[in-house]
């Protein structure tokens, strides 16, 4: 393989990469905790875009519990933009020859 046909196609992932982040980045997820009462959206970046609570949960009693489901609606929404950002970043990857253990982007 002659070196210029190597630059061209590091140059078309690259490119590919930066797409696929783009898709990646701009994309919102939901989560949610005790069967949706409460509802978080984030954004690809990981950034909180709402809350959204179950008037039910607005107790001064039950302050811990709803402290509790906000973070685990919003450890939903992440883990679903990250198996997202996995899968993006896998068909842009598929078809390369990385050494064990190399995952891209670097």
């Amino acid at each position: 393989m002659n070196i210029q046909k190597m630059m061209k196609q590091a140059q078309e992932m690259q490119a590919r990469l930066a797409d696929a982040q783009a898709k990646v980045e701009a994309q919102e997820m939901d989560g949610s905790a005790a069967g949706g009462l409460v509802r978080v959206r984030m954004n690809g970046k990981h950034q909180l875009i709402s809350v959204a609570i179950d008037a039910n949960l607005l107790k001064p009693e039950e302050k811990e519990v709803l402290e509790d489901l906000v973070i685990a609606a919003h450890n939903d929404a992440k883990a679903k933009l990250d198996d997202n950002a996995s899968a993006q970043m896998s068909q842009v990857t598929s078809g390369l020859n990385l050494p064990p253990g190399m995952k891209l982007p670097f």
